[in-house]
């Protein structure tokens, strides 16, 4: 299935258990709110499907795996329930991914900025290349990574997380994000790791679904919480995008 519009696109294909599900958008691979609404609904759709075992979730094109949050539309808002319902969007994503019954294996081929970090830290388990170094550059803007703070902390720690947070223009290595856990292992090319990745899940398709999907329960528990907290978290951010410090920072950044 392929869902495409001037907000990104979305391909869902099945073969042998093992669904992919890509998404992209032209702006580095960023989520507007429509395309974090339907990554949502696609996930949810996919963990009720009796013929998916394995999710593999990845992006588009060569250049950054996901640069996170769209600028435009961080831009573009105009009052409190407008910033809420949008960081709500990661929410919602993390929850779905956090939820559902199938293993998620992320493909982290490039770069990952803030939210982008934030959907590698909710897969079960991520592969990445050499290329895909981590930032977590919110509070430059005014902001800071409350949503996706749970989903990363609980990878590679407070302490790893914090020094991310503070140090918001500095880019963390692939090796680096191997080392604190939130990748599985690190690829020196994209060649290498769509076959790791292949060979990964489908060995993970053979086994008894059932298995599968309750260790997917075993790894998430302690994070019943999410379903209030990370809303909670979007209504911060949400409050901090509206401030003036927030809104100079946004007319100034650069890409």
């Amino acid at each position: 299935m392929t869902t495409q519009n001037p907000n990104g696109v979305l391909i869902t294909t099945i073969e042998n258990k093992i669904a992919t599900l890509e998404f992209g958008h032209p702006a580095s691979n960023s989520f507007p709110s429509d395309l974090l609404d339907r990554l949502t609904n696609e996930l949810n759709n996919l963990s009720r499907n009796p013929v998916v075992s394995i999710i593999i979730l990845k992006s588009s094109g060569t250049g950054a795996f996901c640069a996170g949050a769209s600028f435009d539309e961080l831009k573009a808002v105009s009052n409190l329930e407008e910033a809420t319902k949008f960081f709500s969007g990661f929410a919602n994503v993390l929850n779905a991914m956090r939820n559902c019954s199938k293993i998620i294996v992320g493909r982290i081929h490039g770069k990952a900025v803030g939210g982008g970090v934030g959907i590698a830290a909710a897969c079960d388990y991520a592969l990445a290349t050499s290329e895909s170094d981590i930032k977590l550059s919110e509070l430059a803007i005014g902001i800071g990574p409350f949503v996706i703070e749970p989903a990363l902390t609980r990878k590679i720690g407070k302490s790893a997380m914090s020094k991310m947070t503070l140090e918001a223009s500095a880019w963390k290595t692939a090796f680096w994000a191997n080392q604190k856990g939130l990748y599985a292992k690190v690829l020196e090319t994209t060649t290498e790791l769509d076959l790791e990745i292949t060979t990964f899940a489908n060995t993970l398709a053979n086994y008894n679904p059932e298995a599968l999907t309750e260790m997917k329960k075993v790894f998430w528990e302690g994070t019943e919480n999410w379903n209030t907290l990370l809303y909670e978290r979007a209504e911060i951010s949400g409050k901090l995008l509206l401030s003036d410090f927030s809104r100079n920072a946004l007319n100034q950044f650069k890409k």
